[in-house]
């Protein structure tokens, strides 16, 4: 069993959330997945979170799943702000969307997502995204230890 990390997962999709859970409880990953439905519900999330942690209680996610085409205010909108912030900004951020764009993945990387990665739209390949995200962020990379 891997590691237990907090992860937040930004989708609005039921569908794509539940089988992202479902893949990490199939692979055997010992994570917090909290799931929230749009940039709104993220930053109140993560304002929560900050004010838990200042109390002593280790709140923040470790890492985040971020789609950019949310309602009310979308992923572009919640990265500029996430790595604007100075105790936010270190959290890693992977980009997981639809969305092809060019222009996404440039805004996307100069503003400091960890990783870009386009959902495909086929069931297996998703799920093999969905795998090799647990590969590489949940096995291989290196936090810094839990306070």
């Amino acid at each position: 069993m891997k590691r237990g990390l907090k992860v937040l997962l930004v989708e609005d999709s039921v569908a794509d959330a539940t089988l992202i859970i479902e893949v990490f409880e199939e692979e055997k990953i010992s994570v917090d997945v909290t799931v929230v439905r749009d940039g709104i519900e993220c930053m109140e999330f993560l304002q929560k979170a900050m004010a838990e942690t200042e109390s002593g209680v280790k709140a923040l996610p470790d890492m985040m799943l971020l789609d950019l085409n949310l309602p009310r205010m979308d992923g572009r909108e919640v990265l500029t702000e996430i790595k604007a912030h100075p105790v936010l900004c270190s959290i890693p951020v992977v980009i997981l969307t639809t969305s092809q764009s060019e222009e996404d993945v440039l805004r996307s990387y100069s503003l400091q997502a960890s990783c870009y990665v386009t959902k495909p739209l086929a069931l297996d390949q998703f799920v093999k995204i969905v795998r090799s995200i647990d590969e590489f962020w949940f096995t291989a990379v290196k936090y810094p230890a839990k306070a």
